[in-house]
């Protein structure tokens, strides 16, 4: 056994896509195992492997987790990517929480209907320029630091400049009013561990096609229709 945490999830980005994201950043590497049949999930269920019957796992230093806030949690404590105490930590929750429901709805684009897919990009769009980029636009000019909290890289700031890059995939030019985010993009992409995992070749993962939609509703034996 290598010792590496062992993420066991769909050859695509979803909910697993944050925690490849958090190890790169930490420097961690990782193994995965890709889902692609209903029986491999079957099995993982039966050998008491899901505690919930849900994906992501990930197993490292011992533990079987599952649920994934619980994961990032864990890997962003062991890595010191939290803040320094309590009240940084807190800080930290609450722009990881609003980023995590901005990129819910990202995630769950690829699976709508292709007559709603139009309305929802315009939704998506929408709410990240006037309801959370702005947020962190301030915050940044205010403060004058390089990070979000405690002028030190955490969490919140790998978080963040996943969604950026995620919804430029949609609309490329959807940082022009915010000044600030331009450049922390460029700083944060500029860490040499996130610069290697934004790289040809990494693990990092290609936004979803219709493979991948296809995949997963096979897993979970469920229907958009």
């Amino acid at each position: 056994m290598s010792g590496k945490p062992k993420l066991t999830y769909f050859n695509g980005r979803g909910r697993m896509e944050s925690i490849r994201w958090l190890l790169a950043a930490a420097g961690v590497e990782f193994e995965e195992i890709f889902l692609e049949t209903r029986e491999q999930y079957l099995k993982l269920i039966k050998e008491g492997y899901l505690l919930f019957d849900q994906v992501p796992l990930v197993e490292m230093d011992g533990l079987k987790l599952v649920h994934t806030k619980a994961i990032l949690n864990y890997i962003a404590g062991k890595y010191n990517l939290h803040g320094k105490d309590l009240k940084e930590r807190a800080q930290i929750d609450m722009y990881v929480e609003g980023t995590m429901d901005l990129m819910a709805i990202i995630l769950l684009y690829p699976f709508s209907p292709p007559e709603e897919k139009e309305k929802q990009l315009a939704t998506l769009i929408e709410k990240a320029t006037t309801r959370y980029f702005p947020v962190y636009e301030k915050a940044l000019k205010q403060h004058r630091q390089e990070f979000l909290v405690g002028n030190h890289f955490s969490w919140a700031d790998i978080q963040l400049l996943e969604a950026i890059l995620m919804l430029e995939e949609k609309k490329a030019d959807v940082l022009a009013p915010f000044p600030q985010l331009q450049a922390f993009k460029a700083r944060i992409s500029s860490i040499p561990t996130i610069k290697k995992f934004l790289e040809p070749g990494s693990q990092r993962k290609p936004p979803p096609d219709d493979a991948y939609v296809a995949t997963v509703l096979k897993v979970f034996k469920m229907d958009l229709a």
